[in-house]
């Protein structure tokens, strides 16, 4: 299949589209790869794990806050569960692909926002902390052991 037909492929049959390119990067056939769809999807799947990432950094912060300020003792379990799970997800995404550490910490202060957002929305008579209240050091954020309760 020349490298014409490979690009045609990928409209039609996207997963044979794969199948194919990768037999051909297995074959070291490289004149047969359709590389715009390549380099095309091999950055989508960067943006897509950057933005689980921020996401399961919401939910987590968004959780650690409502732990620590809304006055509401029937549902701390049910946030700490979270808490772990979201901590889990993290940990996960950080093992496959460690650089991340520094996009969460690049991304902190605008994911505290949105997690502030959220929860205030959600509790208005909360009252929540304008500024991080939390350390600034993934490690420590996503330490299980760290309640982060008052």
């Amino acid at each position: 299949m020349t490298a014409i037909e490979t690009k045609k492929l990928y409209d039609r049959d996207f997963a044979l589209w794969i199948e194919e390119t990768v037999k051909h990067l297995k074959e070291g056939n490289y004149s047969q790869i359709d590389l715009e769809n390549l380099i095309e999807e091999v950055e989508s799947l960067g943006k897509s794990q950057r933005k689980a990432v921020k996401s399961y950094l919401i939910r987590l912060l968004e959780h650690l806050l409502k732990r620590r300020y809304v006055m509401m003792s029937d549902c701390y379990r049910g946030w700490e569960i979270e808490i772990i799970n979201f901590r889990q997800r993290l940990l996960l995404e950080l093992e496959d692909s460690p650089s991340l550490k520094n996009f969460i910490l690049e991304n902190l202060p605008k994911c505290y926002q949105k997690a502030l957002e959220n929860v205030t929305d959600s509790y208005p008579d909360s009252d929540f902390p304008d500024f991080f209240p939390f350390p600034n050091d993934v490690d420590e954020l996503l330490n299980k052991n760290n309640k982060f309760k008052d």
